[in-house]
């Protein structure tokens, strides 16, 4: 029986340089030698597909684009360390709020595989506004007289080389390090963004102007530019001391992690049009005072319509209106493909058995299967016969809904008027709209009440107000996580935007609670806090030297805890923060379970006597609540006081069926 179990910080993590290398042996051993890559024989093995190193492709670079890219697959060598103070309703919650910076956070949560798979990414990140001042200086953004280097503008003794130093060619270098600067920083999150994204996920990320079009190339050359969904056009305002043009747009470009995926299941998004319910309104009443009369019904309701004012939303579209006998309300919607080129099979007409004119764009459904399920449905509208055209039904109590335009216009004052209600004037400066958020955020995830959220640019914390307003509006289950930076701000009762965002979130919780009815379902308005440190155990850096961190008795943080050790346990093993938790007091120490799938004790100055100890309440704590599921145990590894309380230990927890045993 060996003494030494497998230390926690061995475990490689998705997205890592080891793990990449990993799979790559996996799937061509012949090209993985010694632990290295023969980039040569890994060429071969792809063959036409590969293209030279010095071939010309087509795309977004910058200098320092293969450090940035290098960063990405790094391990994280921090943690977080667990909140409870600052946090609400922390044993049941499911929502997360993580301060700290993102990249290291998301290499974090990329060890949590499943468990932190979003169903949607929105993220709104720090503008380019051209400050020197730039706060996600991770190390890896070029100076203005590095990126001349990198970009061959300088010689090895600080030299321009280019041009006679005019004011234009200045303003051109300057310019290209400043995006070098913001594309480097957001580079590597997103790669590690893409890890934590479902296959079926949609990421959102809002820009304006400045880096819209490099952000599109970014996000073609990290999600794949065949996965691009839209590019979505926020009006926000109107600026009449611009010289020029009023910009007061921004965009939210959108991307699919597989839009074959999306297309596969069938997935279209819909929403509800604003108009609706005064339409059904509309409807029942014409019903009503027709005496259940089709004909009558009909004329009804285009008197309705007809008497609206113009540009009133329930006049758009809602003249075509029709009752069916039964008196429910249908429109007869086109039945083509959209931008031509569908495709064209027989469509037989139910009287005179003959095919139907085909449209001359295709037919929107792709197989005659298909559009067999809507003639079997009775959601066709069919002509005298085959000689006209056929016609699909929408019910204005169906829920198909209407597709989102790519332009939409909503004043941004009212943000920042909602914000300064629930906080205090001024506090934070253009938050994003909670409507808009939720809107998309229901959009996209076609409205699943568990859908899990990210944002790691979180700013005053609007994503997770948006999220607690849909789970009001539905009784949803969705949680989200937000990442913070610790960014300094000048506001009374706050150092840190992260302050505010975790204040905003208590009002909003609580506001969003208050409203709630004695009989609606329970929904969750609580977080975790947790902040990002520096490992409880020290010289950790994921490097395969450095994997007996527990060698020196004091190898801890000073002022850590047990819980502390915990969370950077869970961290390092994937496990999901919110994993429900128990806990025992033994032998001096805390047992901690999770789930009944993971022990954790990280006692000291374990004897033979309280390993034994320990190894009988595991076992008995099991037993009590047994699962098919492996358990695994974790200990301090320098915890016991002896090579026989560890052997002791080692013994009776073998002995028992624990055959996963690692150390922190």
């Amino acid at each position: 029986m060996t003494l030494d179990f497998e230390p926690v910080n061995d475990v490689t993590g998705r997205g890592e340089a080891k793990s990449n290398l990993d799979l790559l042996a996996r799937l061509f051993p012949d090209a993985v030698i010694d632990g290295t890559v023969d980039i040569d024989v890994l060429r071969d093995l792809l063959g036409d597909d590969a293209a030279p190193s010095s071939a010309e492709a087509f795309g977004l670079r910058w200098p320092g684009m293969a450090e940035a890219r290098r960063l990405s697959t790094l391990p994280a060598t921090g943690t977080l360390l667990p909140m409870p103070g600052e946090s609400v309703a922390w044993d049941t919650t499911r929502n997360i709020v993580i301060e700290g910076d993102n990249l290291e956070v998301l290499r974090l949560l990329r060890r949590g595989r499943t468990n932190y798979q979003a169903d949607v990414i929105y993220i709104d990140p720090p503008y380019n506004t051209g400050s020197d001042d730039f706060v996600y200086a991770d190390k890896r953004a070029t100076s203005q007289s590095e990126h001349e280097a990198a970009a061959g503008q300088r010689d090895e003794e600080g030299a321009l080389q280019t041009g006679r130093g005019s004011d234009r060619a200045q303003d051109r270098r300057a310019g290209a390090s400043r995006h070098t600067k913001w594309l480097s920083m957001m580079y590597p999150r997103l790669l590690v963004a893409h890890h934590l994204l479902k296959e079926t996920g949609v990421i959102i990320v809002a820009i304006d102007d400045t880096e819209q079009a490099r952000l599109k190339l970014l996000l073609d050359r990290v999600f794949g530019a065949e996965n691009f969904v839209a590019n979505v056009i926020w009006q926000g305002g109107r600026k009449n001391d611009s010289r020029y043009v009023s910009v007061g747009h921004d965009y939210m470009i959108i991307y699919a992690k597989n839009e074959s995926s999306l297309r596969e299941k069938g997935v279209r998004w819909r929403e509800e049009r604003s108009a609706d319910e005064a339409t059904r309104e509309a409807a029942k009443t014409a019903w009503a005072e027709s005496g259940q009369d089709q004909k009558k019904a009909t004329t009804l309701m285009k008197a309705w319509i007809s008497a609206l004012p113009e540009g009133h939303p329930a006049k758009e579209n809602n003249r075509f209106y029709e009752f069916e006998p039964d008196g429910r309300v249908f429109r007869k919607r086109d039945i083509s493909w959209p931008g031509g080129g569908g495709p064209r099979y027989d469509v037989v007409h139910p009287v005179t058995g003959l095919p139907v004119k085909v449209p001359s764009r295709g037919w929107i459904y792709s197989k005659p299967e298909r559009m067999q399920q809507d003639i079997d449905a009775g959601l066709i509208v069919w002509g005298k016969d085959h000689n006209e055209y056929i016609n699909r039904k929408t019910y204005l109590d169906s829920e198909e809904g209407v597709v989102p335009t790519s332009v939409f216009e909503k004043k941004r004052t009212s943000a920042s008027k909602s914000l300064d209600s629930l906080l205090a004037p001024g506090v934070f400066d253009f938050p994003k709209d909670v409507n808009v958020l939720s809107r998309w955020l229901g959009l996209v995830t076609e409205g699943s009440k568990d859908a899990l959220v990210l944002d790691f640019f979180a700013g005053s914390g609007s994503t997770g107000h948006a999220v607690m307003d849909l789970n009001a509006a539905d009784g949803g289950n969705r949680r989200y996580i937000l990442v913070q930076l610790d960014e300094s701000v000048d506001k009374d009762g706050y150092d840190t935007i992260a302050d505010i965002t975790r204040e905003r979130l208590r009002r909003a919780g609580r506001q969003i609670a208050a409203k709630q009815t004695p009989d609606a379902p329970d929904i969750d308005t609580g977080f975790r806090s947790y902040r990002l440190a520096t490992s409880n155990v020290r010289a950790w850096d994921g490097t395969p030297d450095q994997l007996d961190l527990l060698g020196a008795v004091d190898n801890l943080v000073t002022g850590r805890t047990t819980d502390d050790l915990l969370v950077e346990m869970m961290l390092r093993l994937g496990v999901d923060l919110t994993t429900p938790l128990e806990t025992r007091e033994v032998a001096g120490s805390t047992l901690y379970n999770l789930a009944g799938t993971l022990f954790a004790y990280f006692g000291t100055d374990i004897t033979v006597e309280r390993a034994n100890e320990v190894a009988k309440v595991l076992v008995t704590w099991r037993d009590e609540d047994p699962g098919d599921a492996d358990t695994t145990v974790v200990v301090r590894d320098t915890g016991f006081v002896d090579s026989a309380a560890k052997l002791n230990f080692a013994a009776a927890v073998e002995q028992a069926g624990f055959t996963t045993v690692r150390s922190l």
